[in-house]
């Protein structure tokens, strides 16, 4: 099991990135992270190459994954990994990047489930819970005992969560909830779910412990992405809560909109782990794949498609530390965050697909990394806000008119 990150050696942890070549890193953008940073990118993607990259084809093909493993991902550090307080490990957000950007090298599942716990889950406790609240989830939750699961989006209000149809009403001293919920991760085999409910005073969250009367989750299975994680339907029928229930500090939909900003921040370095992780796969079988009795390396349209795919890399990765410095100095703002969500996910797609084409027929199996890759970009782009949603946000700040409806 590897280190802890708040136990990890840091000369330890830097001699294991020095010691792993990375060919996609040619302006030495790791010379801009510190000492720190370092030592965490190296503690988590030992932890991904031990624990999740020999195992990821086969839980990606049974659709599926040890449960256990949130217990480890805890122990590891990187659950609510940029809260302060409350047991939670209190990292900067550029740690917390590449800390994401390593465990999407070994799959968009896995930084999943930590993103969801953490940047969603978590972060709505910490951001708008009670002291109550955040005292009673947070610590284990940190450790990943407690699984938490966050229900804002709905079979028919997905992009638009201000047409939910979930409904929470007043009775005497209680809340009754009642509603569905659509691709929510984690969810059966959450302990509490945050779940964002209309009411008449508008847009509220609760906290509902997921053994409640009338609170049934169910995995869908028919995936053709993200098989090594847990998305599932939620029907709420007639949930009985008491007012300490309600998260007293989330009206309106910036309760939920800040924390998708959370995980949207995530997504921005992880979508460069799987392009980089696609690119290596690629680099690695054009050199040892002859074909015409050279190496695949040795002919220029594949060098073409391998710079192409480090020029992407290396301003991807560039464009996720600065809008990290950003959010630590505290000056981030949502659009910023957009133009990091829409270009990354967009350019490790693409990277991922042309990484395909390198490894030729045997791209298409679970032997090789890009395509798995792919297609789990391919929710990675939907979730947290589309590329058309992300765009308008953009459209609107460049020109002061909003294009939503």
């Amino acid at each position: 099991m590897t280190a802890a990150l708040n136990e990890s050696p840091v000369a330890s942890a830097l001699q294991d990135v020095a010691n792993v070549p990375d060919t996609s890193d040619v302006l030495q953008l790791n010379g801009l992270l510190s000492t720190q940073e370092l030592a965490v990118q190296a503690t988590v993607r030992a932890f991904v190459d031990t624990r999740i990259k020999p195992n990821i084809a086969q839980w990606y093909e049974s659709a599926s994954f040890p449960t256990d493993i949130m217990h480890e991902l805890g122990d590891l550090g990187v659950l609510g990994m940029h809260l302060h307080g409350y047991g939670c490990p209190g990292r900067s957000a550029v740690e917390y990047g590449v800390a994401a950007m390593e465990l999407e090298a070994g799959d968009s599942g896995i930084r999943t489930l930590v993103s969801v716990q953490g940047s969603l889950a978590m972060s709505a406790i910490h951001k708008w819970g009670s002291e109550e609240q955040k005292n009673h989830w947070l610590p284990s939750m940190a450790t990943g005992r407690t699984i938490g699961c966050f229900g804002l989006t709905e079979p028919t209000a997905g992009s638009d969560p201000s047409a939910m149809k979930t409904f929470a009403r007043k009775d005497g001293t209680s809340w009754i909830l009642s509603g569905e919920k659509r691709w929510i991760g984690l969810a059966s085999i959450a302990h509490v779910a945050v779940i964002w409910a209309m009411t008449d005073e508008g847009v509220r969250g609760f906290l509902v412990p997921t053994d409640s009367p009338g609170f049934v989750a169910t995995p869908i299975t028919s995936k053709l992405s993200m098989r090594a994680s847990v998305q599932c339907d939620i029907v709420m029928t007639d949930i009985r809560l008491p007012d300490t229930a309600l998260l007293p500090g989330a009206k309106g939909l910036r309760g939920p909109f800040s924390c998708l900003n959370e995980a949207r921040y995530g997504i921005i370095w992880g979508a460069m782990g799987a392009a980089r992780d696609s690119y290596q796969a690629a680099l690695d079988y054009s050199q040892e794949r002859l074909q015409f009795d050279k190496p695949l390396a040795s002919y220029q349209l594949t060098q073409e498609k391998l710079v192409n795919m480090v020029l992407e890399i290396q301003k991807g990765v560039l464009l996720a530390l600065h809008i990290g410095r950003l959010k630590d100095s505290g000056t981030l703002r949502p659009e910023q965050i957009s133009v990091g969500k829409l270009n990354n996910v967009r350019e490790a797609i693409a990277i991922a697909r042309e990484a395909r084409t390198i490894l030729g027929g045997n791209g298409v199996t679970l032997d090789y990394s890009p395509l798995r890759h792919a297609n789990n970009l391919e929710s990675v782009r939907t979730y947290e806000g589309t590329d058309e949603v992300h765009t308008l946000i953009l459209g609107s700040h460049l020109t002061g008119i909003p294009a939503f409806r």
